[in-house]
């Protein structure tokens, strides 16, 4: 629903959602994410009219990307003593669910409309940093918000260099992204905040390469980068710290 509102410049909240042939008001036991759609075999209750089976699937990957993180951030909670400090593991877990949910919309609307809307954004930094300061302060950890400090100035002035050196080629959207990116990678330290930004670029530039070996696009081509930016991130945030200390033994320095 974000993914086709927000474009649209229309509310997430109100009006309720309708089938897009019809505009008859979706009831509730019909706006169960995938199930409902399985149930009524991807057609409008009223009109019979088809449901883009792209509703199911988002649904789905944000639904595999809650189990994912909750795997990654669940067996955590009680590594500390105090009720405080466990209100503050949650916090965090909280805080990853949320960037779970917006990295999907935004990469769906980015290879819809090659555009990261502020409305998903900006707000972002507000929620995760948050999340962020609020889960130090109970955890009593606070290098966590300085590391996130840290990596989102750092990704900012990275990406907004890049857009400078190459007008077009980087869009502010993946400015402004970035800095939300770095935010969430720096906070969880230096190996995720390094493997996150370094496989963004491996990813983009596999895909770029593969699009021209297929002839999909030409040299110079836009490709949209914001799904990359977060699909490192993820990789950033599951595998990187194991991924860094791996480089570091490799290199000697571990």
């Amino acid at each position: 629903m974000v993914a086709y509102r927000v474009p649209a410049g229309l509310s997430v909240v109100a009006p309720p959602s309708a089938c897009p042939d019809c505009g008859s008001e979706i009831r509730p036991f019909d706006n169960i994410p995938v199930l409902s759609w399985l149930v009524l075999r991807g057609r409008c209750r009223d009109c019979h009219g088809p449901i883009s089976a792209r509703y199911p699937i988002v649904e789905a990957i944000t639904g595999v990307f809650f189990v994912l993180v909750a795997l990654r951030f669940l067996p955590l909670l009680g590594t500390q003593p105090g009720v405080a400090a466990l209100i503050g593991e949650l916090v965090e877990f909280v805080a990853f669910l949320y960037l779970a949910a917006i990295s999907v919309a935004l990469a769906a609307i980015d290879l819809d409309t090659r555009t990261l809307p502020n409305r998903i954004v900006l707000p972002a930094y507000l929620v995760g940093g948050g999340f962020i300061i609020a889960s130090a302060v109970l955890t009593g950890d606070l290098g966590g918000p300085i590391g996130a400090g840290i990596g989102l100035a750092a990704l900012f002035i990275l990406y907004f260099t890049l857009a400078m050196v190459r007008p077009g080629g980087m869009g502010f959207g993946d400015v402004k992204l970035a800095g939300v990116i770095g935010m969430y990678l720096g906070y969880l330290g230096w190996g995720p905040l390094a493997i996150g930004a370094f496989s963004a670029f491996v990813l983009g530039g596999v895909f770029g390469i593969a699009l021209l070996a297929l002839r999909r696009a030409r040299r110079g081509s836009g490709i949209p980068f914001g799904p990359w930016m977060l699909a490192g991130a993820w990789i950033g945030i599951f595998f990187g710290q194991a991924l860094w200390n791996d480089y570091l033994a490799l290199i000697g320095l571990a």
